[in-house]
């Protein structure tokens, strides 16, 4: 019961990104190969939503739910490694058509086969783990 936030969340989630078409292997492709400004608008639409949020929380100074107040730390300089890990990011985006968030609910629409994508993901995520020290932060 404790837990049911977090489920009604998900399935909320998951009904707008299949609404707007968020988690269409189609969609994607238009956006990569630049014949269709649907999931640019998404995007945009997302990006500007953080900004708004970003400002509204400095400007009013909000606290978390624990009335802890929200810290969001400085800009990283180093924007290599950002473009590094969003090129990586990317190219996995653009080979399997969907990233984290759709992915789960690809599986939950009834395609299976994302099954192959999230297992790629986990060990990925594994393989970071396990190699973090030895990589360039």
């Amino acid at each position: 019961m404790k837990g049911l936030k977090y489920i009604l969340a998900g399935i909320v989630f998951g009904i707008v990104m299949i609404k707007s078409e968020a988690v269409s292997w189609y969609r994607i492709q238009e956006m990569f190969r630049f014949q269709s400004f649907h999931m640019y608008g998404i995007i945009g639409s997302a990006v500007i939503l953080g900004i708004i949020s970003v400002y509204l929380i400095k400007k009013f100074k909000l606290r978390d739910i624990n009335g802890a107040p929200i810290r969001l730390p400085a800009k990283d300089k180093q924007w290599k490694k950002y473009a590094l890990g969003g090129l990586i990011f990317g190219l996995g985006w653009a080979l399997t058509g969907a990233c984290p968030g759709p992915m789960f609910v690809n599986i939950g629409y009834g395609y299976f086969t994302m099954i192959i994508v999230i297992f790629g993901a986990l060990l990925g995520t594994y393989l970071y783990g396990l190699l973090r020290d030895r990589l360039p932060h």
